[in-house]
């Protein structure tokens, strides 16, 4: 959805929850869902530039990485990887929750770094915030940018020139507010969560607030685990109280207005399906800079 308007066109997807597959099916009809990434070694061969995805943050040692390229066992990190080991795309692209820079104290973390270097991709990452590209809502994310061969070219996508010289990030104004994250799962913390694995082939809305930002939506659309309304997101209508809905969801999101809203199943999906899924989902907006990013950095290299 972020990279369409480049003209990137989806090569395959890989996804096993069932509403999320029929939301891909019904916008992305001639791209196919391969299914189970952990089955990779089943999937036909293919030409990709950019491999995007977010996987749960699993210790495993760089060690075992270089002896078992050919097994992961189960690691959907290391699966991850071996991925691009197989497809050699130009581009990587993977995210996570902040939590994932202290998990096992930076070990977890390190360990992903220290594969990619080992298959052969230079890298840089950054905590990029979806309240600064133009969503209403307070999302945190780490993105790990990588390149095959060359750590600068990474680097060039994720770090403005200014941000390089030590100028300082934007801030909002006193007073201003924003919302927490649209997250996927009904308790805050940890990283147990993912995203569908997405290959591209590179050929040539934004939220409905002022000054107030919502918080991060997770799934069920409850806010950072808070028993807020009920444990759902919620806004105030004079003196009454209500639930977000799937729509508001996807603005938060950078989604256009009812894109999880689907015949499923033989009727109109559900709530709760479509705030899951738009939980588990990437803030469209950021991820359209990151594609910028990389489209300005091939067309001067």
């Amino acid at each position: 959805m972020a990279w369409l308007p480049l003209g990137w066109e989806s090569v395959f997807f890989s996804e096993i929850e069932a509403f999320p597959c029929a939301v891909l099916k019904r916008h992305f009809p001639d791209t196919p869902n391969w299914g189970d990434m952990t089955k990779f070694k089943e999937w036909p061969d293919a030409d990709i530039d950019v491999l995007c995805g977010g996987t749960p943050c699993q210790s495993f040692s760089v060690a075992g990485l270089r002896a078992g390229l050919d097994d992961p066992r189960g690691d959907l990190m290391l699966t991850f990887l071996a991925i691009a080991a197989r497809y050699r795309p130009q581009w990587l692209v993977w995210e996570n929750v902040p939590g994932v820079l202290s998990s096992n104290e930076g070990r977890d973390f390190g360990s992903f770094l220290g594969g990619l270097a080992v298959i052969g991709y230079g890298f840089a990452y950054r905590v990029l915030d979806a309240q600064y590209f133009g969503l209403a809502q307070r999302r945190k994310r780490v993105f790990v940018v990588g390149h095959l061969g060359d750590w600068q070219r990474a680097a060039a996508v994720l770090f403005e020139r200014q941000s390089l010289l030590g100028n300082p990030a934007p801030r909002r104004k006193s007073g201003e507010r924003i919302a927490p994250t649209v997250e996927a799962r009904a308790n805050a913390g940890g990283a147990g969560w993912g995203t569908d694995l997405i290959a591209f082939s590179c050929k040539d809305h934004g939220a409905d607030a002022t000054t107030e930002i919502a918080p991060t939506l997770r799934a069920m659309n409850e806010v950072d685990g808070n028993a807020n309304a009920g444990g759902q997101m919620a806004v105030q209508a004079g003196l009454h109280v209500r639930r977000l809905t799937p729509t508001e969801c996807e603005r938060l999101m950078g989604f256009p207005d009812g894109y999880t809203n689907i015949i499923y199943r033989g009727k109109a999906a559900a709530d709760g399906p479509r705030y899951r899924a738009l939980g588990n989902s990437w803030a469209v907006p950021v991820v359209r800079w990151i594609g910028e990013r990389i489209q300005a950095v091939e067309e001067i290299a």
